[in-house]
């Protein structure tokens, strides 16, 4: 008895697993079948044992053509049969996926979020004059105020001034201007203002009610 016991860490392993153990032994004896013409007899049958496991699906074009594809795929594409699909090839089925490049937009500068990038590019291509220099201003004022949210503190202009040169790859330079930023603790208060917690209202029936319950 010990002898016939085999447990799964000792049997060959699965390669497609859903179709569990039985399945994947027809397809190994089809593929050492010497004779092609039964090889694709045994094939045709295992695809009609493998479409018996989803029925509905048995008949629709697709689903045939992924059968076949698992069929070479259990058979480690050793299986020489008849395909009425074109056979996959196992160097493009195994190749891994070329690596996804990460967007990088500055991401030492991620707490200014995307939005900041896309006003700076678009001051840029705005022509010199007040109405660029008073955007520019606008935006270093904006990047002050996401700066002092992640970092609930004092900041001085020159770092945001430094950040935003960095970020337009030098074509916005406010490293030598007189004019100051708004003040760190205006910006503070006004982002506590526009995002704090309000105390709920109580209206003045509300207010007599409690006067008289506390009586």
């Amino acid at each position: 008895m010990e002898d016939t016991l085999q447990y799964n860490t000792q049997r060959s392993p699965l390669r497609i697993p859903e179709y569990g153990r039985h399945i994947q032994k027809m397809v190994d004896q089809a593929t050492e079948q010497p004779k092609k013409e039964q090889r694709n007899k045994m094939a045709h049958a295992i695809i009609g044992v493998m479409g018996n496991l989803n029925p509905h699906l048995r008949d629709v074009p697709d689903f045939q053509h992924k059968l076949w594809d698992q069929l070479f795929i259990m058979s480690d594409f050793l299986l020489d049969v008849d395909s009425p699909y074109p056979i996959p090839e196992k160097e493009v089925l195994t190749a891994r996926p070329n690596p996804l490049s990460y967007p990088q937009n500055f991401p030492k500068y991620r707490f200014y979020g995307n939005n900041i990038k896309r006003m700076i590019e678009a001051a840029i291509t705005f022509p010199d004059g007040e109405q660029k220099d008073a955007l520019v201003f606008v935006i270093a004022n904006h990047m002050k105020k996401c700066f002092l949210n992640w970092n609930k503190d004092t900041v001085e202009d020159a770092v945001i001034f430094e950040h935003l040169f960095e970020i337009s790859e030098g074509k916005i330079n406010l490293k030598k201007t007189d004019e100051m930023l708004s003040k760190s603790e205006d910006l503070i208060r006004l982002s506590n203002k526009r995002f704090g917690r309000q105390k709920p209202h109580l209206s003045n029936k509300n207010k007599k009610y409690r006067h008289k319950r506390r009586k």
